[in-house]
């Protein structure tokens, strides 16, 4: 009798351990598959406000707040932008000082908790950049898909897919530059967006069932009007883009993409951002079965949809070596086998999907000389 109780309990200890570890990998896993737009990924600080003066802004002195470039500066209920160090204004050594462009909205206090976004504009486009613009909705297989529609003079739109923790409005960095060489921009709001359908499941499927949306923004476009697409995408969007160029039963309509920080590696992104949450290393494994599991079996299909030989486009990688996300090797890897298409401007510095705000003059230079053939 002793013996069987013995046996009972060891079964229920390992029955209970076993549960243990399946939710300690669906939470781990949630870090990447239920990403809220809109709002700081695990792996961005959050910064201490110090100091803010009619231009500067004194912050703490973290990897974070000395990068190089423009960036949103994100608070509960405020947003500002800042430019670059200011090397030269005085300050305590645990601090740095970084130009500040604009506060809008809301007010930046000290002890204000803050966290750097790629997200420079708020609003629409009318609003943030001064652009005629229309709201759409995009009749998408799980219901109306909100999107901004900003006309220019080209029959080649560009279609824009943000990525994880941003929202629509981080294509707005771009949307100037875009409407100053004519080309018509409409911009995505997809499953899981503020007013678009709520995904079945709920979760982020890392663009293994987005590009669906992405798709019915193409049809949208070519039946009002457009002769050729561009696909321009960040991070998940990157991939949602591929998936649609080498998907699409539109794909003949696709003249370019435009792939910023792309995930092609979806079980290292769910790694990294596993590990932005204090995982520990032993259940990094579960959090990548966990995610697989949850999604569906096919979650190798985002590499899949980057394999060099299914690309049939002309496309620009924007990606650099400090992204901890989605790693640049992928991308490097891509240019170097597929070079009479693919074209890699490496962007140092830069955090994920952030490739614009690091150096945006190299950027958009990079982005003029690419779609010019393509004009």
């Amino acid at each position: 009798m002793r013996t069987v109780k013995a046996a009972a309990a060891a079964v229920t200890v390992a029955i209970a351990a076993g549960a243990a570890s399946v939710m300690a990998g669906r939470f781990a896993s949630d870090a990447a598959l239920k990403a809220p737009p809109g709002r700081p990924l695990p792996t961005e600080p959050r910064l201490t406000v110090h100091a803010t003066t009619a231009d500067g802004i004194t912050l703490t002195r973290d990897l974070a707040s000395l990068r190089p470039g423009t960036y949103g500066l994100a608070g509960d209920g405020s947003h500002a932008v800042v430019g670059p160090v200011m090397e030269n204004e005085p300050h305590p050594v645990d601090t740095v000082v970084r130009r500040l462009e604009r506060v809008t909205p809301g007010t930046l206090e000290p002890g204000d908790k803050v966290w750097f976004t790629p997200n420079v504009h708020i609003g629409n486009p009318s609003a943030a950049l001064g652009l005629d613009y229309a709201d759409i909705d995009v009749p998408g297989e799980l219901g109306g898909l909100p999107a901004w529609f900003v006309p220019a003079a080209r029959d080649t739109w560009v279609i824009t897919a943000h990525g994880l923790g941003t929202t629509r409005e981080h294509p707005m960095n771009v949307i100037d530059f875009l409407n100053r060489h004519q080309f018509p921009v409409l911009d995505l709001a997809y499953r899981g967006d503020l007013g678009a359908p709520r995904p079945p499941d709920g979760l982020h499927h890392l663009g293994e069932t987005e590009w669906r949306d992405l798709d019915a923004a193409i049809r949208y476009a070519v039946r009002y009007g457009a002769d050729r697409v561009v696909l321009f995408g960040w991070s998940t969007g990157a991939t949602m883009a591929l998936r649609a160029a080498a998907h699409s039963p539109l794909r003949d309509r696709i003249s370019g993409l435009v792939l910023d920080s792309p995930v092609l590696g979806w079980e290292t992104t769910v790694r990294a951002l596993a590990t932005a949450r204090h995982t520990p290393g032993a259940l990094l494994p579960l959090a990548v079965r966990a995610a697989q599991g949850r999604t569906g079996p096919h979650g190798d299909r985002v590499e899949d949809a980057a394999r060099p030989e299914r690309l049939k486009v002309p496309t620009l990688l924007l990606h650099g070596p400090d992204d901890t996300i989605a790693p640049w090797g992928p991308s490097r890897r891509l240019a170097e086998q597929r070079p009479e298409l693919v074209t890699l401007h490496t962007v140092p510095h830069a955090p994920h999907g952030a490739m614009w705000n690091a150096d945006p003059a190299g950027y958009e230079e990079a982005l003029r000389r690419f779609l010019t053939p393509l004009m």
